[in-house]
């Protein structure tokens, strides 16, 4: 019980799979317990009884909920080991108002533009589109978002890489000719290891989404 450390997951979600990147940049051994989250388990609606979602860390007993919240705590109760932020006060700032954009507009509007039709999913796309290019005119020339080295931006998006099939395929839209730079990011990112042993296929996410799409009613 000294260290033990239990992920509340599920395969195809990016907002876990930033969790697992975390837990491997840092060298953590955890134990991932995979939820079924239309039965959920005793476990998830007790240690996040708010929310009632997944990804849930458990260290020592002890819950942290939401995905960015969670890989701040790894970062800071592993301190002893390389930091996921920055170190100077401005550019944690930077990083953390990124990921912020990212969680406020990319799940949103990704999941209205395979979740509806007709004139919202239109809009939809105008507004993914739109946010794709802000982000990558703020990766510019970068390897990574955070420069020379893959860091807390870089982890908060790169779990959407897997979703750019299925961005293309419902919306109608090519992503390495709109966004040939994140594009080659998303190669570069899962040339670590930490990322691409995290991160669900692009072509496994689609067939997830045409899944809930059907739930839904959703042709």
């Amino acid at each position: 019980m000294a260290n033990e450390v239990v992920l509340l997951d599920l395969k195809a979600s990016p907002f876990a799979a930033r969790v697992r990147i975390a837990l491997e940049e840092k060298g953590i051994e955890y134990k991932s317990k995979v939820e079924d989250l239309s039965n959920k388990s005793s476990t998830l609606l007790k240690m996040n009884p708010v929310h009632q979602q997944i990804p849930v860390l458990i260290h020592n007993g002890r819950p942290i909920c939401e995905s960015m919240v969670i890989v701040q705590y790894i970062d800071e109760a592993w301190s002893h080991k390389p930091s996921l932020l920055p170190s100077d006060p401005y550019r944690r700032a930077h990083a953390r108002f990124w990921a912020d954009y990212i969680d406020k507009k990319i799940y949103p509007i990704g999941r209205n533009l395979w979740a509806s039709e007709g004139e919202l999913k239109e809009s939809s796309k105008k507004d993914l589109i739109q946010c794709f290019k802000i982000l990558e005119e703020e990766l510019g020339d970068k390897l990574y978002f955070g420069d020379e080295s893959f860091g807390y931006i870089d982890l908060a998006l790169i779990p959407f890489y897997s979703f750019f099939y299925t961005f293309e395929t419902l919306g109608n839209l090519c992503m390495v000719a709109e966004f040939p730079k994140l594009v080659e990011w998303g190669e570069r990112c899962l040339q670590k290891e930490s990322v691409s042993k995290s991160l669900s296929g692009q072509k496994e996410v689609y067939e997830v989404i045409l899944q809930i799409k059907q739930k839904l009613g959703i042709e």
